[in-house]
């Protein structure tokens, strides 16, 4: 469903996922410096975290997925340089994001009761 081999660029920063086709394509031309109708495939995650939309071309038309997890939140990469807005990743990477599988395991730190 998700074609590989095409530029994947993954936001940096939260989006409302009441926002539709016109919105997330006009955040593609305004934060990505890109044209919505390019081949490539733009990813937004929600507030939550647990939510993903997925925007890219198919050649007739524009395809929007809709992605929400049962459990856990999708994790992106850091940015590499301050200011970023957008990271441009692998098919890998992104299979990985989209899969929800976490980056970094964390460690549960406990709380001292004194």
């Amino acid at each position: 469903m998700i074609p590989h081999g095409i530029p994947i660029f993954v936001a940096l920063q939260p989006v409302d996922m009441r926002m539709g086709f016109e919105r997330l394509a006009g955040l593609v031309r305004e934060r990505m410096q890109s044209n919505p109708r390019s081949r490539a495939l733009f990813a937004f995650v929600g507030k939550r975290g647990n939510t993903m939309k997925i925007l890219t071309w198919d050649g007739s038309g524009v395809v929007l997925v809709h992605k929400k997890l049962d459990a856990g939140k999708f994790e992106i990469p850091r940015p590499t340089r301050d200011g970023e807005q957008h990271i441009v990743v692998s098919d890998a990477i992104f299979d990985v994001i989209f899969a929800g599988v976490p980056i970094e395991k964390r460690v549960r730190q406990r709380r001292r009761i004194h």
